[in-house]
């Protein structure tokens, strides 16, 4: 299992924007959608290849219970999230920070 996982600020403005809107809805649902994010990365820790290549070495898992997909790569020690990407959105907004990255 790989141990170390760094969020690029991008990554983590996501997460933080997507618990607030969700946690203003109904209080307790910021929580649990972290709780599901915190699940798929754990996923992602024990298997890192088990998820599809979204864009050369990225990988792309589904987060359950909420519309949101984790953009990572591997390199070995440690796992970097570039983007916890609604669905709803542009995926051009995906695809150019994952081509910013590499």
């Amino acid at each position: 299992m790989i141990e170390r996982v760094v969020y690029t600020p991008e990554a983590e403005q996501e997460v933080a924007d997507a618990y607030g809107w969700y946690e203003a809805r109904e209080p307790g649902l910021g929580e649990d959608f972290l709780r599901c994010i915190e699940a798929c990365v754990l996923a992602i820790q024990r298997h890192p290849q088990l998820y599809p290549l979204a864009v050369d070495e990225f990988r792309r898992a589904l987060v359950r219970r909420f519309p949101f997909e984790v953009f990572y790569e591997s390199d070995g020690d440690r796992i970097i999230v570039y983007s916890v990407f609604h669905c709803s959105q542009d995926p051009q907004k995906w695809r150019s920070r994952l081509g910013q990255a590499g």
